[in-house]
């Protein structure tokens, strides 16, 4: 050993001279974006954490949190430093805690992102089973379009929930199965077949940048139809079919929870279509295994017909 490694010592030696009290309090600044949040959130003072906050800023030498327009935002540093933290801290807890992860006790936020409709299916049922086994935690729902990598690393999401139609670097996994049906109000003739409601009735259809994929179908077979309304979202879709008429091209999962509260009737698409499966894909900055398993069954359980 040189004199210059006897001197510095490993890396892990050097962690003598640092706070390491103040990594929890660095975590919860760096994904609430709020000093007084995360105050909150460890249960310490504003001035404490302040005081925390202002001692992580010299030990890295960067400020890590920065006021841009009026907003609270996070420097490169400080958005790099979220995923690895929180592994270290979650491997931390699972030495000190040997007996794994407890829904009945433990107390931590879980994070799911998805669409809006796939919220409209999921959530209700999602809420239900964790208020049931983990009384104590957070479910916390973040609604996207498309994941990015900032999905995982600054938003603290454990898992996404993405149709197989999008592309992910990451493993994913099934979660359920669901395909695109009519819908129709229920003004339409009983008589009419699904290719009549999807030729006769005028669609209402959500407005974006590309056609949605089941009318790229139609338009392959000739299928002639006409547009009626333009939206935005799709769970406006059957709603005002329901209360102005019209049709529309609807996931039947999403469709077939909205006739529990809508008049609409639902008929399957006239041409064969390829899957339309709901798939997880999981924060891979995520180190708590018994954690993963757990919120894995929750999810089955909560996407059970």
């Amino acid at each position: 050993m040189s004199d210059d490694e006897g001197a510095t010592g490993s890396g892990v030696d050097r962690l003598a001279s640092v706070n390491l009290n103040l990594l929890v309090p660095l975590l919860a600044v760096l994904e609430e974006r709020s000093v007084t949040r995360a105050a909150e959130r460890v249960g310490l003072s504003q001035p404490a954490m302040s005081h925390a906050l202002g001692r992580v800023r010299r030990l890295l030498g960067d400020d890590l949190l920065v006021r841009q327009g009026g907003a609270a935002a996070l420097t490169p540093r400080g958005l790099e430093l979220i995923a690895p933290l929180r592994s270290l801290l979650q491997q931390a807890a699972d030495v000190i805690d040997s007996r794994g992860f407890d829904p009945a006790t433990d107390r931590r936020v879980v994070t799911v992102a998805m669409t809006t409709s796939t919220a409209f299916v999921l959530g209700p049922r999602l809420g239900r089973l964790l208020a049931e086994q983990a009384p104590h935690a957070t479910l916390r729902l973040r609604t996207i379009t498309v994941p990015a990598e900032a999905t995982f690393t600054e938003h603290g999401v454990d898992v996404v929930l993405i149709s197989e139609a999008h592309t992910s670097p990451y493993p994913r996994e099934r979660l359920y199965d669901d395909r695109i049906v009519v819908v129709a109000s229920t003004d339409t003739p009983p008589a009419a077949s699904a290719l009549e409601l999807v030729t006769s009735v005028p669609h209402v259809v959500v407005d974006g940048e590309r056609r949605v994929f089941p009318y790229s179908v139609l338009d392959e077979h000739g299928i002639d139809y006409h547009v009626g309304r333009r939206i935005s979202d799709f769970l406006l879709v059957p709603y005002l079919i329901a209360g102005a008429g019209g049709v529309g091209l609807l996931r039947y999962r999403v469709a077939a929870a909205m006739r529990t509260m809508l008049d609409v009737r639902i008929e399957e698409f006239p041409f064969p279509l390829p899957g339309l499966g709901i798939d997880m894909v999981w924060n891979p900055h995520l180190g708590d295994q018994h954690f993963i398993s757990w919120l894995r069954q929750l999810l089955f359980d909560a996407a059970r017909p």
